[in-house]
């Protein structure tokens, strides 16, 4: 879809990833809903985000038994196949693509399945955008598989994914955002706590700024992203200790926000964390959407790299809260244990070694 997601993100930074590799690379990205229906994408769009907004828990429901809870790498989605397959199949006879980079999981099955049926020559690279590997990615027809990590490696070997088409880079994020941070020398008061999580709906980030009840111990900064609705919200506060960011086209700028944070309240979508996971950044999770990360959220909870922040609809003093934790030298020292034992299985160098390997074939 065309909404703001992980997806476009990363689609966005493999192309500048590629182009980095080399500049004569064309590349297109192509929505296959927009492409295949048109204007019935924003409708589409709208149905979903009012779905996982007033109905959470079907949505969560359905995601788990769709795509969530059945392993089975010959599993048939025939209506997709039936709503798409002719729209993708004109589309790649049209561009005559040397390489299709799926970054969602709908058009990875539709294409793997095309290029078995109709032989077609051309690499199709899955790049996986959430902690979670859902059951509609294709399998089949698949030449190469970026993987957010050595679990979900294993997860694709187990389906019988041949070990050497499965690359452990992370989910990817920006070159400009994948080094680590500057170290962050020990902070003066006010701390600096990034809050982010705004694009798909303004409700719940709108309730939790409305909780701070900013005192001068934190200076906020709130990722709007796209979302005007949210950025109007926060700047009309007037707050002076809590400023709203619209959408950043600088990864300059943006790697240099990172750079001053202490910490980071978010939701748990794919790119994000991995942003602030590669950064090394105090992660605290307000909120989790249902489906993929619901899925995340638990993923990284598991392995203890980031916090869920409870119940802070309750608390009376929620700055004080984040104050304390921050301030928790025993707190703190864990998460950054166990961030870099996580970054460990993906290198920064992987990414890049990886694209330009496949790139090299085409």
């Amino acid at each position: 879809m065309h909404i703001s997601s992980g997806h476009h993100q990363v689609a966005d930074a493999l192309i500048d990833w590629c182009r980095d590799i080399d500049s004569t690379i064309v590349c297109e990205k192509v929505d296959p809903l927009r492409y295949s229906y048109g204007i019935i994408e924003p409708v589409v769009s709208g149905i979903y985000l009012k779905w996982i907004r007033y109905l959470p828990g079907t949505y969560s429901w359905v995601y788990r038994k769709s795509v969530g809870e059945c392993p089975d790498k010959n599993k048939r989605y025939r209506l997709y196949e039936m709503l798409f397959g002719k729209f993708v199949l004109d589309l790649i006879g049209q561009s005559k693509p040397g390489m299709i980079v799926c970054t969602h999981a709908l058009p990875s099955y539709i294409a793997g399945r095309l290029k078995q049926a109709y032989r077609l020559p051309v690499t199709i690279v899955n790049v996986y955008t959430d902690f979670f590997i859902n059951d509609l990615w294709g399998n089949e027809g698949i030449d190469a598989h970026l993987v957010p990590d050595n679990e979900a490696k294993q997860r694709l070997i187990r389906l019988g994914v041949d070990e050497r088409r499965i690359s452990v880079t992370g989910i990817p994020v920006h070159p400009k955002l994948a080094r680590p941070r500057t170290e962050k020398p020990a902070s003066a008061s006010p701390l600096t706590v990034l809050i982010a999580g705004g694009s798909l709906g303004a409700g719940v980030i709108q309730s939790l700024v409305a909780r701070l009840n900013a005192a001068g111990r934190i200076r906020y900064k709130v990722l709007c992203g796209k979302n005007r609705r949210l950025y109007e919200y926060v700047r009309q506060l007037g707050h002076p200790f809590v400023t709203p960011l619209p959408y950043i086209q600088s990864r300059e700028e943006m790697n240099a926000i990172y750079d001053e944070a202490d910490a980071i309240l978010t939701k748990p979508g794919g790119v994000t964390l991995s942003e602030s996971l590669r950064k090394g950044i105090p992660t605290f999770v307000y909120h989790a959407l249902p489906g993929q990360e619901e899925m995340n959220l638990r993923h990284l909870l598991e392995r203890g790299v980031v916090v869920e922040l409870k119940n802070w609809q309750r608390l009376a003093d929620l700055e004080g809260h984040l104050v304390t934790m921050l301030q928790s030298s025993d707190l703190l020292d864990r998460l950054r244990r166990n961030m870099t034992e996580y970054r460990q299985q993906m290198p920064d160098s992987d990414l890049r070694l990886t694209l330009e390997k496949m790139l090299s074939t085409m």
